[in-house]
């Protein structure tokens, strides 16, 4: 005779002996990655939603630039399928650098880049290169993933709360009273989620605390770095300038590690192409990190963007027209947030700066739906507007802000201009059906 356990007895016993890292088990995963798989299942079952969560691009409609396309095509047919360079290939690096002098005006030497499989390899090498179990690290919230890599390098965080009448930018003084305990501050312009930019003024600022807390640490402590995120800094419109630390002030050279790549640039996230540049002591030991986890970008794609680089004429060609695309939306968007604040709904948003995103705020709580019920919290109202007007977009709470703050990104890479009026047409007739006393 046989005898089976019970199946929950064997799970329970199974589920008892599974023991993983404190890490791992208090890791949460990403909160926009997931709403945004559940809009994608119910697209998929024949809703219409507009989904502006995802910080991404449909390629219908942002396709890559045609030489960048056809340069990775030959590099497959050329059979470059091979192990690359731990620091990413010669040609890339320099053509990176080419990139960075010829259009952002910073000039590095080649071996002062680290090529590796988009930006969040190099996030990730910046923090766990600079810092020490339990040092401290300042960044803005809302911000993207700063969170995340914090709790990945067992790290204690200072999240820095950001005002809409800052754009929601970090300022010096907001920064100033932990300044002294950190050794890293994250920052990141034009920022994710609110496609916001620092004014020359408000970054010089926090620049210059820098200067004088690495000057009063000296040689023998740990200096104060900054990360500095310009993944979509090509993507500036109207009067927005973008700025960096180095530039404004340069005597930060050796304490600024830049992320940036073709992903928001060129609408190729998932060509994953991403570089890193910064003093090259703090390069080569990120190198050394990543050969470990094997971060690299594939080689192919790598010999495609060194030559897609060099090609200026095609670059500028292609950011004219792809820049328009995006101001468009987002243009479109702000119109229709502000027409309808004119006619008196609880809404707003913060004019379009950079990157491909909208801050918008949404206050709907007191408001009574047609049957009656009553929307008390932030997390009610990003169901309505998904259930009721069909638009599902990001809270700010899923970037490290208040649960009922009651901003919202709005992400224009996989809409049509087309589907940004049907979707003004939809939300205002949602926002109709609510009765405030």
């Amino acid at each position: 005779m046989h005898y089976f356990a019970p199946m929950g007895g064997v799970q329970s016993m199974v589920k008892q002996q599974i023991k993983v890292s404190a890490m791992a088990e208090n890791l949460i995963g990403s909160e926009i990655i997931k709403l945004a798989g559940e809009v994608n299942e119910r697209v998929k079952r024949g809703e219409k939603i507009y989904n502006l969560t995802i910080g991404d691009f449909d390629p219908k409609l942002f396709p890559i630039p045609q030489e960048l396309e056809e340069e990775i095509i030959n590099a497959y047919r050329n059979n470059e399928t091979n192990y690359p360079a731990a620091n990413g290939i010669e040609t890339l690096r320099k053509a990176a650098q080419h990139f960075v002098s010829r259009h952002n005006g910073l000039n590095y030497e080649a071996d002062e880049f680290l090529i590796a499989g988009g930006g969040r390899p190099l996030i990730y090498a910046t923090y766990i290169t600079l810092l020490d179990k339990g040092d401290k690290v300042i960044y803005p919230i809302p911000s993207w993933n700063n969170n995340h890599y914090t709790h990945l390098s067992f790290c204690e965080k200072i999240e820095v709360e950001t005002k809409p009448e800052n754009n929601f930018m970090p300022t010096a003084a907001e920064i100033a009273p932990h300044i002294k305990d950190a050794t890293l501050i994250a920052l990141c312009s034009p920022l994710n989620p609110t496609g916001t930019t620092f004014t020359k003024s408000a970054l010089a600022e926090i620049c210059d605390l820098v200067v004088a807390e690495n000057a009063r640490r000296g040689a023998d402590q740990k200096p104060l770095y900054i990360l500095y995120d310009q993944l979509y800094w090509t993507l500036t419109f109207g009067e927005t300038k973008h700025y960096d630390p180095v530039s404004l002030r340069p005597e930060l050279r050796d304490y600024v590690i830049f992320i940036d790549g073709l992903s928001k640039a060129f609408s190729a996230t998932g060509v994953r192409v991403g570089w890193s540049f910064g003093p090259k002591y703090i390069i080569d030991k990120m190198k050394s990190i990543l050969s470990h986890i094997g971060a690299w970008a594939p080689k192919a794609e790598q010999v495609a963007a060194a030559k897609y680089l060099m090609n200026d004429t095609a670059i500028n060609t292609f950011l004219g027209n792809y820049k328009l695309q995006i101001q468009n939306r987002l243009e479109g968007f702000y119109k229709g947030i502000q027409a309808l604040k004119a006619k008196g709904y609880h809404v707003d948003c913060i004019a379009p700066q950079a990157a491909i995103y909208l801050t918008v705020k949404f206050d709907l709580r007191g408001g009574t739906k047609a049957d009656g019920t009553q929307i008390t919290n932030m997390s009610q109202v990003a169901d309505y507007l998904l259930n009721d007007a069909s638009i599902a977009i990001v809270p700010f709470y899923a970037f490290g802000s208040d649960r009922e703050s009651p901003w919202f990104r709005i992400s224009v890479g996989t809409i049509s201009i087309d589907d940004v009026a049907a979707s003004m047409v939809s939300l205002e007739n949602a926002l109709a059906k609510l009765t405030f006393n």
